[in-house]
């Protein structure tokens, strides 16, 4: 993580462009007295480093806006303030380094917390285009038919092309009740469809978890080639939807009870690690889980804008370092659980199965500002313990499994990917 000096620094930029030499202040709002424009800021003054702009051209438009539009009480100082830094923000063209007024701070943070009301869908950007990270599971997009890589169009009928994420994401969100029609292209070369979601109340548990005999498990084929022998043995399955306020001490209880049933049953042959559609969360949680199965070395390595790089050590403490895994993932795995996947892989503890990951490779830091807005400032690349991006920029491509498996389209209740992975742990 960056030091909170450097985070000063990257404000004063994002500020400077606006207010000129007012910038590096750590308090600004936006005030109009008769139409007369007024600034109240902090007396700290910005640091050498920090070129400050001419703000000419801003004050000219403020004031051409109060003595020409003809809407004088559309002049909303809020709105202004926040539409002046989202805009400085979107220069960076980085659609992960993002500012957001209270309302949308505050749902990113109930999304965090598991609860919140909307559709359930993770949205991200991919070749400029609004795109289905993963919906949530039991959501009501799911449910509605959004897939994980759905390109969105429209919201409402309104086209979102040059919107920033979180605008398209505070149009996408509402009130539990309330309707929503997004128009997708879940094909490439298909013509984008409507689908209408009915908002909910969106409640995220981290984890779910069983363990049962190969010929009970629900979605896949016992008589396959390659489980036809599979006999009395069990395979314990974990699916980890996202990494969230309560991740750590879901799993904490978790491991604990997994430890138990690996001792007390010698049936078991593995387990399968479903990080399929995990849009991601928290580093920290993402090394702290990684910990579970890696006995040592680095769960992933933080690169910074000077190319240095840092290691993120595993604890050491894991609970499951000996039994063997297959992570599934997919092109909605993103984030923190390719962080996940990618240190299992390269410590030899795990293949991977399923369809290449989304590819995000870089690390945000999330700042509180005054008056309930936030700043999510990408501060540096990560990379898999063996020094490999996964970006999804001209050098990244995600992680590309070993031994892939698309989903079946044509039989979506056959789990052909989770078949497969159990079919690996029986090798």
């Amino acid at each position: 993580m960056i030091k909170s000096e450097k985070l000063r620094i990257i404000l004063l930029i994002v500020i400077a462009g606006f207010l000129g030499y007012f910038a590096g202040v750590s308090k600004i709002a936006f005030a109009w007295n008769n139409y007369q424009p007024r600034i109240e800021v902090s007396s700290k003054e910005p640091p050498p480093s920090v070129q400050i702009g001419d703000a000419g051209r801003m004050w000219e438009v403020l004031e051409k806006i109060e003595t020409t539009f003809y809407d004088k009480d559309a002049i909303n100082s809020e709105k202004a303030l926040n539409g002046a830094i989202q805009g400085m923000v979107s220069s960076l063209d980085d659609p992960y380094t993002v500012y957001l007024p209270p309302a949308q701070n505050d749902d990113f943070k109930q999304g965090l917390a598991g609860k919140f009301e909307g559709i359930g869908a993770e949205l991200g950007l991919k070749d400029k285009n609004i795109i289905v990270v993963a919906p949530i599971d039991g959501s009501p997009a799911k449910k509605a038919g959004i897939k994980a890589g759905d390109v969105i169009y429209k919201v409402n009928g309104q086209f979102i092309s040059g919107l920033a994420l979180n605008q398209v994401v505070e149009k996408i969100r509402g009130p539990k009740g309330t309707e929503v029609i997004l128009s997708v292209q879940q094909k490439e070369g298909e013509e984008p469809k409507d689908i209408k979601i009915v908002r909910d109340e969106i409640t995220v548990k981290s984890l779910t978890s069983w363990n049962k005999k190969i010929k009970d498990i629900e979605g896949i084929n016992d008589k396959a080639e390659g489980l036809a022998n599979a006999g009395e043995n069990n395979v314990i399955y974990i699916r980890l939807s996202q990494f969230g306020d309560s991740t750590n001490d879901e799993w904490t209880t978790l491991a604990s009870s997994i430890d138990r049933q690996l001792s007390e049953d010698e049936n078991i042959k593995g387990i399968v690690f479903d990080l399929r559609n995990n849009p991601g969360g928290y580093l920290t949680d993402a090394v702290y889980i990684a910990s579970e199965f890696v006995p040592s070395g680095a769960a992933v390595l933080q690169e910074d804008k000077n190319e240095k790089r840092t290691a993120f050590p595993v604890t050491g403490k894991g609970l499951l370092t000996d039994v063997p895994v297959v992570v599934l993932v997919n092109k909605g795995s993103a984030s923190a659980s390719e962080i996940v996947a990618g240190a299992l892989r390269d410590s030899d503890r795990a293949q991977l199965v399923g369809e290449t990951s989304f590819g995000k490779g870089t690390i945000q830091q999330a700042e509180d500002l005054g008056g309930g807005a936030g700043l999510h400032v990408t501060i540096a690349k990560w990379l898999t313990p063996n020094g490999i991006w996964v970006g999804n920029g001209k050098d990244g491509q995600g992680l590309k499994p070993d031994v892939e498996v698309p989903f079946d389209t044509k039989d979506p209740a056959h789990d052909v990917q989770l078949e497969k992975a159990v079919e690996e742990l029986l090798k």
